[in-house]
């Protein structure tokens, strides 16, 4: 059982350097930074995703770049619970997460007043995982690997 431990560990840190390295998930094509293995994201509460998630939390995403040639495709599938931030003091430390990875999100926060509301309604959310597949080809076709999240 502690191999498996030290495997999900090396597992873990792969996962962990493939979603530093990329941007955009696809649960609603949304850009996303990492807190730990968690994926913290803003999206307006009134989109479908924020709705769908509103009724039942239970999402599944995926990270991977684009490809061409699948012998090269590397990507994770995520599946977990996504849930608002509520708290104010977290909602702003994943805020300033967020706008340290993408200092666009910082500058509507200084914009013209539309810019500035809109930002302001938005809601934080974190997809916490459950559960994370990564996908490397450059192992062999279909290579893939999973890594289960203890709550």
């Amino acid at each position: 059982m502690a191999l498996l431990g030290v495997m999900n560990s090396e597992l873990e840190q792969r996962v962990a350097a493939f979603l530093a390295t990329h941007h955009v998930m696809s649960l609603a094509n949304l850009f996303y930074v990492c807190d730990g293995l968690a994926l913290i994201w803003v999206s307006d509460p009134d989109t479908r995703h924020s709705r769908d998630i509103a009724a039942d939390p239970r999402v599944a995403a995926t990270v991977a770049p684009d490809y061409s040639d699948f012998a090269d495709i590397r990507g994770v599938q995520v599946a977990g619970v996504a849930q608002p931030i509520v708290p104010m003091q977290e909602r702003k430390q994943h805020l300033a997460l967020l706008e340290a990875r993408y200092p666009f999100l910082g500058e509507l926060a200084k914009g013209p007043t539309k810019l500035r509301e809109a930002y302001a309604r938005t809601t934080v959310y974190r997809l916490r995982p459950a559960r994370i597949v990564l996908i490397d080809n450059s192992k062999g076709f279909g290579h893939k690997e999973t890594l289960e999240i203890s709550p």
